[in-house]
């Protein structure tokens, strides 16, 4: 068996503010060669690294805003997220919390600080993925999962090396629960310093892990720092991943989707037709109404 080498790490650029509630560093796409393609199904990463806010009576976030093409996964790691949109999906997300939204055939949706959270302020970090969609599923039906982490399954390492929360695929036996449209893996990886954990993914899957606590080496050689992100390369299955102090780290593998990708802000499609297609249906009101 292979192992999987480390293809790049990529430290955090410049942040900027989505909205007024949203500090993010973009890690895909990115100038570190992590396009669409590349990362694939995995076409955007957006990482909130931990921001402290000052109370407000008036949340921040996000308005009212659409989205066709893919799904919005968001990882909720300090403070709190209220979410609603078009189909009816909805709900507030606090620590450790999931919230994965399919937008499929198009969907209207805004994200605020939570009203009480946002009262008190507080430290706020949080993880965006948009995840793609075969053309197949990209006029689906939107749906909403709100994963809690009370209900989360673990994978408990041995010798109290940390352990595994599975949000979406498998490992080593234990499931997520999140449903996908094509194979991926998504987990936290918790691990005490010293603590150790392999992973095993097929060579052609696209593998990242993004630290966003402590400190780890992969393969005993490469160090990835707090808010880096290591790029694996599509050279082999297996890897170990070793805490040099108590680490936090998001990691990320699923099959790419071979197909070509138009995006254009909120819209993830095949064609530039498809594109123009999403924008006439977002102008004409299709995609529902949402109060802002």
């Amino acid at each position: 068996m292979k192992t999987k080498t480390v293809e790049l790490v990529a430290s955090p650029r410049a942040p900027h503010f989505v909205g007024d509630g949203f500090r993010v560093h973009n890690f895909i796409p990115s100038g570190f060669r992590m396009d669409m393609q590349r990362m694939s199904p995995f076409i955007l990463l957006d990482y909130n690294s931990t921001y402290k806010f000052p109370p407000s009576d008036t949340p921040k976030g996000v308005g009212v805003h659409p989205h066709k093409g893919f799904e919005t996964v968001t990882i909720a790691y300090k403070g709190k997220v209220a979410h609603n949109d078009s189909s009816g999906g909805g709900g507030v997300i606090g620590q450790g919390d999931v919230q994965w939204m399919t937008a499929a055939k198009g969907v209207l949706h805004k994200e605020y600080h939570e009203a009480e959270w946002s009262k008190k302020g507080g430290d706020f970090q949080m993880v965006q993925l948009w995840v793609n969609l075969p053309a197949k599923d990209k006029k689906a039906d939107p749906k909403y999962q709100a994963i809690k982490y009370a209900d989360i399954n673990r994978y408990e390492l041995k010798d109290g090396a940390g352990n595994i929360e599975v949000i979406a695929g498998a490992y080593k036996g234990t499931k997520g629960s999140a449903s996908t449209f094509t194979p991926l893996h998504m987990f936290n990886a918790k691990l005490t310093k010293g603590g150790k954990a392999d992973f095993r993914f097929p060579a052609d899957y696209n593998t990242a892990l993004l630290v966003l606590e402590g400190s780890i080496v992969i393969n005993g050689k490469e160090e990835v720092p707090t808010d880096h992100l290591a790029l694996m390369a599509n050279d082999g299955e297996n890897f170990e991943a070793e805490a040099t102090e108590d680490a936090v780290v998001l990691v990320l593998s699923g099959e790419p989707i071979d197909e070509p990708i138009a995006a254009q802000g909120p819209f993830v499609m095949n064609t530039r037709e498809e594109l123009a297609e999403a924008f006439n249906e977002f102008n004409t009101g299709k995609f529902g109404y949402l109060e802002d």
